[in-house]
Formats: C-alpha cells, sequence, structure tokens
C-alpha cells in the first residue's frame, strides 16, 4: 500500500504516506464550495506532474553526471467544466545551469516521458516550457 486518506470533515482530508509517515492535507479550492486553505485534490495532480518531471530529469542528470539542483518548476493548471476537470497543466521549468544542446535535449525528452505525464489523460493539455540560462 501507498498511503491511507482520512476526510476530516469540512471538504477536508489528509493523506499519510506509509512509508514515511509524511502527511499531505488537502481542502477543497474555494470556487467547488472550499476554504481554500490547502491543495486541491486537482492542485496535486497538477503538482505530482511538475514533481515528476523534475525527479526524472534528476535521474538522467544524476546518470549524465551534471548537476539541476536549484532547477524548479512553476506550475498552473487550468479546470474545465461538463465535467468538472482538469483540462490543461501549464509546467515552466527554470533550469538552474545551462548545458551544450545534446545535454539540453536529452534532459527535457526524459523530462516529457516521466511516469505521471504518461498517465495522464491524452485529453488533458500538458504545456512543459524549458527556460535554460545563457
Amino acid at each position: 500500500m501507498t498511503s491511507t486518506v482520512e476526510y476530516l470533515g469540512d471538504l477536508r482530508t489528509t493523506a499519510i504516506h506509509l512509508a514515511s509517515k509524511k502527511n499531505i492535507l488537502s481542502d477543497a479550492p474555494v470556487d467547488n464550495q472550499g476554504k481554500g486553505e490547502a491543495f486541491s485534490p486537482t492542485d496535486l495532480v497538477a503538482t505530482a506532474l511538475g514533481s515528476c518531471l523534475l525527479t526524472i530529469m534528476g535521474i538522467k542528470a544524476r546518470d549524465m553526471e551534471v548537476e539541476i539542483k536549484g532547477t524548479t518548476a512553476l506550475v498552473s493548471k487550468v479546470m474545465g467544466s461538463t465535467p468538472r476537470r482538469i483540462s490543461e497543466i501549464n509546467i515552466t521549468v527554470t533550469m538552474a545551469n545551462s548545458f551544450d544542446q545534446k545535454t539540453q535535449k536529452i534532459l527535457e525528452k526524459a523530462a516529457l516521458s516521466c511516469p505521471v505525464a504518461n498517465s495522464l489523460n491524452t485529453d488533458l493539455k500538458q504545456n512543459i516550457c524549458f527556460i535554460w540560462p545563457f
């Protein structure tokens, strides 16, 4: 098992990662009857994509013996209606270090093949932009 999720009432849950005992609080967003005081479940999905992209890039960077520590991903999501769902995830990856074009392409390709990206519905637009320093 991966986690347990408990409903705390008032449209809030807590999830506990069983291996580490770390927890994540979630709250319904303001535009869906919630208080918006924590990540919403759809925020977590979008954020998982950003985290996965960076993690897979980190694995590839380590294999290539290059450093990407300090690289960030700015994540936003667009909600659709009928049915209410995430229609688009926008991620801007700002690289901490610059590399030759071949290394950049390898790292970008690795990121775009992350397991979360591959698990999301093909109808969901994933707009990923990489910013490399000069």
